[in-house]
């Protein structure tokens, strides 16, 4: 009786990719996700560090909350936005989202 059980797990073991071929299918699973939805998201997260390192005086700008106006002060952290004549006000620079081109605000 244990030589029958011995001989069963002999047979088992001797397949040497039975056990790649079983985890196979979750690893393609993890490298598609990975191009699919975490790479893209990594690249659209340094184009907008980029933006955000790029931010001077004077650009015209959308915050992700809609509010569109003309930088006056750029800092550290924080941003000076003129929303309209004589009215300005401070947001995060994360919540910047477009940088729009020169002159778009002339024509709102």
């Amino acid at each position: 009786m244990i030589s029958l059980a011995h001989a069963q797990t002999a047979a088992a073991s001797s397949d040497p990719t039975g056990g790649l071929m079983q985890f196979l299918p979750l690893i393609l699973m993890f490298v598609v996700l990975w191009f699919l939805m975490v790479r893209p998201q990594m690249k659209k997260a340094k184009e907008h560090k980029a933006l955000l390192a790029a931010l001077q005086k004077g650009d015209e700008v959308v915050t992700q909350g809609g509010i569109v106006g003309r930088i006056t002060k750029v800092g550290e952290n924080y941003i000076g936005l003129e929303v309209a004549e004589g009215t300005e006000i401070i947001v995060q620079k994360p919540a910047v989202g477009i940088v729009l081109p020169k002159g778009t605000l002339k024509t709102l």
